[in-house]
């Protein structure tokens, strides 16, 4: 049974029209369909039209009903489910280094400060503790910030893209024809 374009558009949560199979695919990679690398413009549509959908969306790729292969599809939406575990892994990765950089910058920050107050109020005072000082009070300023910054904004960077992954995961691939 052929359905119309709009009726399958709305039937789906994520819906990409293609002309043909190597529309997911880089022009530049010739390798066969189970290895080859995804277009990026593909990955972008897809990150674009799931923005606003369930965390477990399907994902609807119309081809022409004339051109449909089921062993091709197959392979494909192995690739698409290989792709998308993998990069959720690497993100996710990504993702949690960020805060655990910014854990262990913030931490460094506040004990170059407790190192100065320490040598400021216990130890006598001379030139080389007076030059500790001045290093240790501002790079702890720093570190604690940098750190501060890595955790609040780095890591909030990453999220939308560990998101798009982490659903795309989830999701259930299919081929419709119209």
């Amino acid at each position: 049974m052929k359905l119309s374009k709009r009726k399958l558009l709305d039937m789906s949560e994520i819906s990409l029209i293609l002309d043909d199979y190597d529309d997911i695919f880089s022009d530049f990679d010739p390798r066969d369909y189970s290895v080859r690398a995804l277009s990026v413009d593909f990955l972008h549509e897809a990150e674009r039209a799931s923005r606003e959908k369930v965390d477990h969306p399907h994902l609807s790729l119309l081809t022409p009903a004339k051109s449909r292969r089921k062993q091709k599809e197959k392979i494909i939406r192995k690739r698409l489910k290989k792709h998308f575990e993998k990069h959720y892994h690497k993100v996710q990765h990504q993702y949690r280094k960020t805060i655990f950089h910014g854990i262990c910058f913030t931490l460094a920050g506040v004990l170059c400060m407790l190192i100065a107050v320490y040598i400021l109020h216990s130890l006598p005072q001379n030139i080389i503790n007076q030059f500790l000082l001045v290093l240790l009070e501002p790079g702890g300023w720093f570190l604690f910030w940098e750190g501060l910054v890595l955790i609040l904004f780095e890591s909030q960077k990453i999220k939308p893209e560990l998101h798009f992954y982490a659903k795309m995961t989830t999701s259930q691939i299919r081929f419709l024809g119209y």
